[in-house]
């Protein structure tokens, strides 16, 4: 399912599974960067992704 833009609602669905993942696989706190920007990234299917959305993303891993 590829979006060409994020509502606030898509937004928190990627955060969501954001953190389950890094919960479920204990996934070290230097590869969280990635792992949400892959996911914006599927959902998307655009490779630019906005920086302060990844780090929004990843801020509610800490």
């Amino acid at each position: 399912m590829a979006k060409s833009h994020l509502t606030a609602f898509d937004a928190d669905i990627i955060r969501t599974t954001f953190l389950k993942e890094v919960h479920e696989s204990k996934l070290p706190k230097s590869e969280w960067q990635n792992l949400a920007r892959r996911l914006v990234e599927a959902y998307t299917g655009q490779q630019e992704v906005d920086p302060q959305l990844v780090d929004w993303i990843v801020q509610g891993g800490t």
